[in-house]
């Protein structure tokens, strides 16, 4: 559960994993499935408020920094890695276009009060860099919703999807970052209104 002595991000979502199995989080991923037939102009980041992990309150998507960003959306504590393979990605996409910026997006089900609370303190122990801390954002929300809003048809793979401040997708991939979803993502970048 720790790494130098700190809590690491996947074992706080395997903590939440836990409050499942003990009854504080309700799985409902079977109970209401995500759906892809929504038409393209309907797919679009929800109205949310949370707090990263600096404690600052975001009204999302009004609040995300970038014109354009990219959100790694995971449920699951053994896609880290995964998003991992973005993360390591991510700097060339910001020097390549001044208007973007990604985000983390752990996603869990609703959890009450001290849950969340005791989760996100130990997520902010185990993040040392604030950049890190200020881009990470833990969803607490009825996943299955969540879902069908993006039309993202499980929580078995991870979700990178490129929004701008009114929630609009212009682009999303699943699983692990290679060189074409680089291209793919690239190509999309350029296309949009303000890129140089």
């Amino acid at each position: 559960m720790f790494k130098n002595g700190v809590w690491t991000m996947r074992s706080l979502l395997g903590m939440a994993v836990f409050c499942a199995l003990a009854g504080a989080m309700v799985s409902a991923e079977d109970r209401v499935p995500a759906t892809n037939s929504k038409s393209p102009e309907d797919v679009r980041f929800p109205d949310l408020t949370f707090t990263n992990l600096e404690e600052r309150t975001l009204s999302m998507p009004h609040d995300f920094e970038g014109e354009r960003n990219l959100l790694l959306i995971a449920f699951q504590r053994e896609q880290q890695d995964e998003v991992d393979t973005w993360l390591r990605e991510m700097k060339r996409f910001e020097e390549m276009d001044p208007g973007f910026r990604y985000y983390e997006l752990p996603t869990i089900e609703k959890l009450n009060g001290l849950t969340r609370w005791f989760i996100n303190r130990g997520m902010r122990r185990g993040i040392p860099a604030k950049k890190a801390r200020e881009r990470t954002i833990t969803l607490y929300l009825d996943k299955p919703a969540f879902r069908q809003s993006l039309a993202l048809r499980d929580e078995k793979r991870i979700y990178a999807v490129l929004v701008d401040r009114a929630g609009r997708v212009w682009w999303r991939a699943e699983g692990t970052f290679d060189e074409a979803k680089a291209a793919s993502l690239k190509e999309s970048l350029q296309r949009q209104p303000g890129t140089h």
